[in-house]
């Protein structure tokens, strides 16, 4: 019985056993070194199975190689993770506890391809000088983050190819504010095309922040608190399309900005909703470039805000009775104009002045002589006077020469 039950066993293996030399043996039969050739191509696939992502990716995120996209997402990350894969083109760590970036937080070697870059929704507070050299960098996201202190040389020595950037609620600090326009004015953006700097309580812009920006297309300062635009230049912005200035607490815009706008052939796009606009004789010409333009949007829903008889008035409604000026429309400019002209009259009155003088001066020089001599005269009368008065024999004299 069981010698009857030895020969299947051996049918059996003998028919595993040939699938398995084909596959990788070396037994009788197969060629020499295929187990070591097929040994090598089983390698790859096994340390493939063992690792979560090929290409190698950090413990805390989620690694898609044919995407070339890691995402670090609300992993409680406090640096930025030293083993990236290189192959990443776009980069996400939001969310998580991460206050400072040092000089090579992202290795420009390690990281030749990376060309976008969110770290929004951080606690950033710190960005240092070389933080962001990366050779790729075309989208980089800083939105909803503290910041205290940015460096101006926060994307190397050199040149930046970033072309957007948006900071949006990241500038509450005025410093971070003065550094960003001194990173912009240095030049190191030129190739900035999309710049969004809503949502950050700001007041005024300092001067000249956007003049070397000459490939800006879209520049996003929504729901501030700007009051005026005076101190703006946007000269140089030949490319600027858009132009997002709605909920802010801008009272008027002046002749000096309106002629930025109108000089600037591609912008095309301004929107200026949600603003507390002053309907008095200052915004006569602000109306009138709305009734010409075509670069508003949505300049119908325009409105007044003050004063209260105009209060909800469309202001392309708004016509020359209905502000009712009696003063000139550019007052500041019209008050600098006389003040000019009034030193002017004032210097002229002075020179005519001292030339009467140079040529009388023979007589004013003998007037004065004379006036000299009369007060003379009359202070010795209140002197002789002053000593009848102190002798009392003189007194006594005087009074009896006078009976």
């Amino acid at each position: 019985a069981a010698r009857s039950r030895t020969p299947p066993r051996r049918a059996a293996r003998s028919r595993r056993r040939p699938e398995g030399k084909v596959a990788c043996g070396a037994g009788p039969g197969t060629m020499p070194g295929r187990g070591a050739l097929c040994l090598g191509l089983l390698l790859p696939v096994l340390l493939g199975c063992g690792s979560a992502q090929p290409g190698g990716c950090p413990a805390l995120c989620e690694c898609s190689e044919p995407a070339k996209t890691v995402k670090c997402v609300n992993r409680n990350l406090t640096t930025v993770p030293p083993d990236l894969p290189p192959y990443v083109r776009s980069l996400f760590i939001t969310g998580n506890p991460l206050t400072h970036l040092p000089a090579g937080a992202f290795p420009a070697q390690r990281l030749p391809d990376l060309a976008s870059l969110n770290l929004s929704g951080n606690h950033l507070r710190t960005v240092e000088a070389g933080a962001l050299a990366l050779p790729a960098l075309r989208q980089l996201d800083l939105s909803g983050n503290a910041l205290v202190s940015f460096s101006p040389q926060a994307f190397g020595e050199g040149g930046s190819p970033l072309e957007e950037l948006a900071l949006r609620g990241a500038l509450r600090d005025h410093g971070v504010l003065l550094s960003l326009a001194a990173l912009l004015q240095s030049g190191a953006l030129r190739n900035l095309s999309r710049l969004e700097l809503a949502d950050n309580g700001l007041l005024l812009l300092p001067a000249g922040m956007f003049t070397a920006l000459p490939a800006l297309r879209q520049l996003d300062l929504s729901n501030n608190s700007l009051v005026g635009l005076r101190n703006v230049s946007f000269q140089g912005l030949g490319q600027l399309q858009s132009l997002n200035l709605s909920d802010n607490s801008l009272g008027v815009l002046w002749n000096s900005t309106l002629a930025q706008f109108r000089s600037l052939p591609a912008l095309r796009h301004i929107v200026l909703g949600h603003n507390t606009w002053v309907c008095d004789c200052a915004i006569e010409d602000l109306v009138a470039w709305l009734k010409e333009s075509d670069q508003v949007e949505g300049k119908e829903a325009l409105t007044c805000a003050s004063p209260d008889k105009m209060l909800g008035k469309a202001l392309l409604k708004i016509n020359g009775s209905d502000l009712n000026c009696s003063v000139p429309i550019d007052l500041p400019s019209q008050l600098q104009t006389s003040y000019v002209f009034l030193g002017i009259v004032l210097a002229l009155i002075g020179a005519i002045f001292l030339l009467v003088l140079y040529l009388n001066r023979k007589g004013i020089k003998k007037w004065m002589h004379n006036i000299r001599d009369a007060c003379r005269d009359h202070m010795e009368g209140y002197h002789y006077r002053y000593e009848i008065n102190a002798d009392p024999r003189l007194t006594n004299l005087s009074s009896n020469s006078d009976v």
